[in-house]
């Protein structure tokens, strides 16, 4: 059934954006700068971009299309969105579709422990971590379904203290993990769970990157490229920016406790400094336009077809597999409390996505969360986000997709995810069906 979006809609979604970043002698900012892009099926059924609009700060960094030094305080507002982002873990859908595309080739497999140990041994040799400090020797081997679901035992150090007193008692001349450093090493780390047990968001999909890397012949920025990017006619998308793309990076900004922002480097800055000795991360590692990143779900929403190019990247049974429940046994995964153990990139959280009502059971895909919400969207709809508050959904059902960026830091922004939360709200508000 073709979607579209109502002018109205529109319109509300275009001030949300530019009130999300407005600025005014009573308020501090709210947001640097905002992005939102919505992908609907126009008269023919073909999913292509039905809104996008871009604000920022006149005191930042201007967005291309921007206007450039205003004086009078307002808003700078343009309907384009070819600022470069960092997309953070929104790479890991990019990943999990690499994985596929093998497994549709016969070179991988989800449920094959043996080709994932071959390929990669320090999946075989890794031991899990206890909450004494000791090391024991996991049970199970770990899959490629587990790496996809978070269940193969790895976590992330700034959502899990074991991590971090385990790094300090046991690297000697580092202190910590990183895991956006751009090296191995912070990825070294042990399991804190048996792998099989239970979901923990953490690296497993950056050793399921190393684990196409190995299998493809190719680094994963590559492969990408080749086997992704370009048959969706995808540019300004890239783990290394290209000269062009760095002169569009928007930039990302720390919100202080007094709600203040002040400009950062970005947690993935070697990726900008020093391409030859960065790792390619599947977890975290891609910078780009939220409007080109679109694309991706726009083919999501075609069943794996580039409605640009008509190019299939993934078949149809592919994308159904992508978007079922992995985890039923498991209803209620993502319910339970995040703690910040790096306070600069997160914010203690409840629990992964309290927009879900308590009732209803979670699940989650290969690479994303499945969820209903309060703003209309279907029990079977995808979503998942990036550390630098870049937001995605992607309904199949009602055939409608959105991304809503910022570009700030700690994780989850509450006026980043309040944008998010009101942009998609308002497009289901807003969404126009036609029979014809």
């Amino acid at each position: 059934m073709p979607t579209s979006l109502s002018p109205e809609a529109a319109a509300d979604i275009r001030k949300l954006v530019d009130d999300a970043c407005c600025k005014n002698e009573r308020q501090a900012c709210l947001l640097p700068c905002a992005t939102a892009v919505v992908i609907g099926k126009d008269k023919i059924g073909s999913p292509n971009v039905v809104f996008t609009h871009s604000a920022q700060m006149n005191s930042q960094r201007a967005t291309a299309g921007s206007v450039k030094n205003n004086k009078s305080g307002a808003t700078q507002s343009t309907s384009q969105s070819d600022g470069i982002h960092w997309l953070a873990s929104c790479t890991k859908l990019v990943t999990a579709i690499a994985c596929m595309q093998l497994i549709e080739q016969g070179k991988l497999s989800l449920d094959d422990s043996e080709i994932v140990e071959k390929i990669c041994p320090e999946l075989a040799a890794v031991q899990v971590l206890q909450d004494d400090g000791s090391l024991v020797d996991k049970k199970r081997p770990i899959t490629l379904r587990m790496l996809l679901t978070h269940t193969a035992g790895f976590g992330y150090s700034f959502l899990n203290p074991k991590l971090q007193r385990y790094a300090r008692q046991n690297t000697p001349g580092q202190t910590e993990y990183d895991e956006f450093s751009g090296k191995i090493f912070d990825l070294h780390q042990p399991l804190v769970n048996q792998p099989g047990d239970q979901f923990e968001y953490g690296i497993s999909i950056d050793w399921a990157g190393i684990i196409i890397e190995r299998i493809a012949g190719l680094k994963l920025n590559d492969y990408m490229q080749q086997r992704i990017f370009a048959p969706l006619n995808i540019k300004d998308v890239s783990m290394f920016p290209s000269p062009d793309m760095k002169e569009r990076l928007i930039g990302i900004w720390q919100r202080g406790e007094d709600g203040h922002l002040a400009e950062r480097e970005y947690p993935m800055q070697r990726s900008l400094d020093d391409e030859l000795n960065t790792l390619h991360s599947g977890g975290a590692g891609l910078f780009g336009s939220i409007r080109e990143f679109s694309k991706i779900l726009a083919t999501l929403l075609n069943d794996g077809i580039s409605p640009d190019t008509g190019v299939a990247i993934l078949s149809p049974a592919t994308i159904r597999e992508m978007f079922t429940n992995q985890l039923p046994t498991q209803p209620n995964f993502a319910r339970r409390a995040l703690p910040a153990v790096k306070p600069d990139l997160v914010h203690p959280a409840e629990e992964l996505y309290p927009l879900c009502p308590s009732y209803t059971p979670q699940g989650w895909g290969l690479s994303f969360m499945i969820s209903p919400g309060i703003t209309g969207r279907c029990e079977t709809t995808a979503q998942w986000s990036g550390l630098s508050n870049v937001f995605w959904w992607c309904d199949r059902e009602k055939g409608v997709a959105g991304i809503v960026a910022s570009q700030v830091l700690p994780f989850v922004d509450p006026q980043a995810a309040k944008l998010w939360v009101d942009v998609e709200a308002k497009t289901y508000e807003g969404l126009l069906y036609s029979s014809h």
